[in-house]
């Protein structure tokens, strides 16, 4: 009987031949070989696949990390000298040890998101709430690493058991990447791709050092806003629609057509034909236009309407109806909004109510003989104005802009662009007269 099969009847210790790990979890890390007694003997064999790394611990000390191959232990074989030159007993017992395998492939589809609400200021909206959510990817690239700082000795670690570390790091880092990149809200979408790699770049570097973990990618699946802001954004598309009635009732009329088309009953029916006679009579009319003309004529402009908020509540009018608003009242604030506009405007700086608006009346004296007088609109309002007087705003307020208008002219032009008033800009202001001596003393 020979030395090992002694030890194996006194001992009655399990020894192998093979080791090896064939990994059917999606979320095992780390795996420790189940060994009896932690008994290794000569001559086994060590098989490391790929997306694997093997890591030996000798008598509570790391030893060797090996990568995919097979491994014959035995002392002479040079990538495992150093962990027998670890062991103290020299191969006279079977050695001490633990084989801990550890799996390199990549982990992906890990979520993260944001607990709370990440405070930034938008320049459109100002402060704003966001929340963000997506998903990432990593992978052990410094088994050693990994193992003292992260495992210790955990026979059985999973993504689990790391996952809340990283996601906390990510959130962290991606909301400071969120608060330097300054970018709009309505343009966050075209940036998820160039925020994730910012972020996967300022982290991987610290995950290698501090964990033995890479990150080889982060996704960012949403960005999104409060529910409060959302129905705001929802409200502000929604008149940005409306704004064009002649749009909006062309869709309803092809949205009704469309209802009816599947709708076989009578009230269908009903609907269809109402909605079919109308449609006719238009293109009747299009038609006999079209035979007049020789060509087929452009529709009829619509009325401008406006957004009004003002003393009797808030309302959509045309030109003529808040100019009588305003003429009704017109000391209090009258306010007005079209689509594109970022906020609300006074009627006062708004060119086309400001136009149409019939000249206040005089409050001053008629003009010094041979000054022209001028129908004025600039910051300070609409009034009218001697050239001096012009000349005057225009200096007052060099960055505003200032129109004005007299019978003949087509409409409102700017003051800088008439002769008269941009010879009195250029010309600087009078020399100061001459003094006169005392007349000579009597004789």
């Amino acid at each position: 009987m020979g030395f090992w099969d002694r030890v194996k009847g006194q001992m009655g210790a399990q020894f192998l031949d093979v080791i090896q790990w064939l990994d059917d979890s999606n979320d095992t890390i780390v795996y420790r070989f189940p060994i009896h007694d932690q008994a290794i003997t000569d001559q086994s064999k060590l098989v490391v696949r790929e997306g694997q790394a093997a890591v030996f611990i000798a008598e509570g000390q790391l030893s060797d990390v090996f990568a995919p191959g097979t491994y014959t232990l035995d002392t002479p074989n040079s990538p495992i000298r150093s962990f027998f030159d670890s062991i103290k007993y020299n191969m006279q017992l079977p050695f001490k040890g633990d084989v801990y395998f550890v799996s390199t492939r990549q982990f992906t589809n890990n979520g993260w998101g944001t607990p709370n609400p990440i405070m930034m200021r938008d320049p459109e909206f100002g402060p704003v709430r966001i929340r963000a959510f997506g998903t990432y990817s990593f992978r052990v690239t410094d088994p050693a690493r990994f193992m003292r700082e992260i495992v210790g000795t955990d026979g059985h670690f999973t993504t689990d058991e790391i996952n809340g570390q990283l996601k906390k790091r990510l959130v962290s880092s991606f909301a400071t990447a969120m608060g330097q990149s300054k970018i709009p809200i309505l343009d966050l979408v075209g940036s998820y791709d160039a925020l994730g790699e910012k972020v996967r770049d300022v982290l991987s570097p610290k995950f290698e050092a501090e964990y033995g973990v890479s990150l080889t990618d982060i996704t960012i699946g949403n960005i999104s806003l409060p529910t409060e802001v959302e129905k705001a954004l929802d409200e502000r598309s929604k008149m940005s629609v409306l704004g064009n009635l002649d749009q909006y009732t062309k869709l309803k009329t092809a949205d009704a057509l469309e209802a009816a088309a599947s709708n076989p009953g009578m009230a269908g029916a009903g609907v269809g034909m109402g909605v079919g006679a109308g449609m006719g009579h238009a293109m009747a009319q299009s038609t006999a236009g079209a035979q007049a003309s020789g060509s087929t004529p452009p529709p009829a402009p619509a009325a401008g309407t406006w957004h009004y908020n003002g003393p009797s509540g808030q309302a959509q009018l045309s030109t003529a109806q808040v100019i009588e608003k305003i003429q009704a009242n017109p000391t209090a604030s009258h306010h007005l909004w079209k689509a594109g506009w970022p906020s609300w405007k006074p009627h006062t700086e708004v060119p086309e109510i400001a136009s149409a608006m019939p000249p206040a009346p005089p409050s001053a004296p008629p003009p010094a003989p041979g000054e022209t007088t001028w129908h004025y609109h600039g910051p300070s309002g609409s009034k009218e104005l001697t050239t001096t007087e012009v000349v005057a705003e225009v200096k007052a307020a060099p960055d505003g802009e200032h129109h004005v208008w007299k019978e003949g002219f087509d409409g409102w032009k700017n003051a800088a662009d008439e002769p008269e008033i941009a010879a009195r800009l250029k010309a600087g202001p009078p020399a100061p007269p001459k003094k006169k001596g005392p007349p000579p003393p009597p004789k």
